[in-house]
């Protein structure tokens, strides 16, 4: 019996990621296509934006027995379904593994995370290779066996060494991007490339205290909330879609190192949740803001 629950569980699987108008029917509609062609629904989210009049949803069914081979089932549902409704939709399969390429640039501790929980948590991942600006991070990359690749990057050679990470990252087919704590501002014409794809982890200071020592100019200030945002990276600085947030109190005890440290561990923590979602095909985004299906 648990050999044949294990194998049932691990079976392929399709994902959509549905938004359109809201109209009665609709959660009717995608469940009947499923349905009908002989699917069982494993997980089903939906939400409804009341002032915006906007649906949303996420179904996941298992592929044994379905009806419609997983190559024709794109087709079949813009035909049957998503025409009726005027869906913009997603389709993904449980068995695609992504390519990430994470870019550090000194500090090591979302780079550790997300390495570790890729490896030892089955992260359905692959991390072919690490980009940064600077050589400090190499050894960690050895020990993961995985490439490392640096580009000094200045503002007489950003666009030149730019083009150069693209043409590196299509050349090791990459889905998308993690920065774990990249220290460059990315250009719009390098996001264009990779939209809704990018994602970047910061502290929840901005646009309070920017900088490059925020703890300690939110330690003069005697802050009590400190925490971290995670968001896919538009042309707008820090101000893209965000995926995960989290804070943790602070008092007047902590000093700087203390803040640093707290505020460390919750980046990388809130980095790893906004990798994992996107990973499980569990965010939408729409509008400048994202639906999470938790």
């Amino acid at each position: 019996m648990s050999d044949t629950r294990e194998e049932k569980s691990e079976s392929r699987s399709a994902i959509l990621l549905i938004h359109c108008p809201d109209k009665k029917g609709l959660v009717a509609s995608v469940t009947e296509f499923i349905y009908k062609n002989n699917g069982n629904i494993i997980s089903l989210d939906e939400h409804v934006d009341a002032r915006k009049q906007v649906f949303f949803m996420r179904v996941e069914w298992e592929l044994m027995d379905f009806a419609i081979p997983a190559e024709k089932i794109g087709e079949e549902f813009q035909a049957s379904i998503a025409d009726t409704f005027g869906m913009d939709w997603r389709l993904h399969f449980s068995d695609e593994t992504p390519r990430v390429a994470i870019f550090v640039s000194k500090l090591p501790h979302c780079l550790y995370d997300i390495l570790s929980r890729s490896q030892y948590e089955k992260w359905n991942a692959e991390v072919p290779l690490i980009i940064s600006n600077h050589p400090d991070l190499e050894p960690v990359a050895e020990r993961f066996g995985i490439d490392y690749h640096v580009f000094p990057v200045t503002k007489a050679n950003k666009q030149e060494q730019e083009e150069k990470q693209l043409a590196l990252l299509k050349e090791h087919d990459i889905d998308f991007i993690v920065l774990a704590r990249y220290m460059q501002v990315l250009t719009d014409e390098f996001v264009a490339n990779y939209p809704n794809r990018i994602i970047n982890i910061h502290h929840s200071f901005l646009p309070a205290f920017p900088g490059a020592k925020p703890y300690h100019s939110a330690y003069e200030r005697g802050v009590k909330i400190i925490g971290a945002t995670c968001h896919y990276v538009t042309a707008d600085l820090d101000a893209g879609p965000i995926i995960e947030q989290d804070v943790v109190r602070v008092s007047h005890q902590d000093a700087v190192e203390d803040m640093v440290r707290k505020g460390q561990d919750l980046e990388k923590v809130v980095l790893s949740r906004a990798v994992w979602y996107h990973l499980k095909r569990k965010v939408l985004v729409y509008d400048n803001r994202t639906i999470v299906f938790t």
